[in-house]
């Protein structure tokens, strides 16, 4: 199975095709004003204003602004945070949560929190962001622990959804509360302990 999650693809309309450049720098101008200027300033003429693309190609491509910051997000996870990689299972999961981590404690996770508060506005949850991010990253991931579980790296027996929660869950907790610093050393930790209980 591959592990790398792609880039949502938007309902098919009738019309000319959706251009891969257009779409990245509309995508990449919506992140770049959340991470400078707060995803308030993410409207959509912000973003057309800032990209050269027009209000109606954004809207033809987008349902809601919210589905495009959300996309905006993911694109921007891809990018910073790639799930493919070598190594065995553990030791793959092991870095990305490292990288998570310190994603998380800066720029990213800010933008991370900001998204999800703007789905939880609009529409009363955040049923959206899960839908259109973080299912499907953490569709990949348990794929990847799975796999692990498989070939033997990962000594663990319970359920991979379960054992992704206790890592992800964890390092979501401690970021979007600032509990205690979110550091990669905690995030290796964590990894220890649910993938390689003793």
């Amino acid at each position: 199975m591959e592990d790398q999650v792609t880039e949502p693809e938007a309902p098919a309309r009738r019309g000319r095709p959706r251009s891969a450049t257009a779409s990245r720098a509309i995508l990449e101008s919506a992140y770049r004003l959340m991470a400078t200027s707060g995803a308030g300033a993410a409207s959509i003429e912000a973003i057309a204003r800032d990209c050269g693309a027009s209000k109606m190609t954004i809207y033809k491509w987008w349902p809601t602004r919210e589905a495009l910051l959300i996309d905006a997000f993911l694109h921007h996870a891809e990018t910073m945070l790639p799930l493919k990689g070598r190594g065995s299972a553990i030791q793959r999961i092991r870095a990305h949560a490292e990288r998570y981590a310190t994603a998380l404690a800066g720029e990213f996770g800010r933008v991370q929190l900001a998204v999800i508060a703007e789905c939880i506005t609009a529409s009363g949850s955040a049923e959206e962001f899960n839908a259109r991010y973080l299912g499907r990253r953490r569709t990949a991931i348990v794929a990847i622990i799975t796999a692990g579980q498989v070939e033997g790296s990962i000594a663990a027996t319970a359920d991979a959804e379960t054992l992704y929660d206790a890592i992800y869950g964890a390092l979501f907790y401690r970021s979007a509360f600032a509990i205690e610093p979110l550091t990669p050393a905690y995030a290796r930790e964590l990894t220890e302990l649910a993938l390689s209980p003793r």
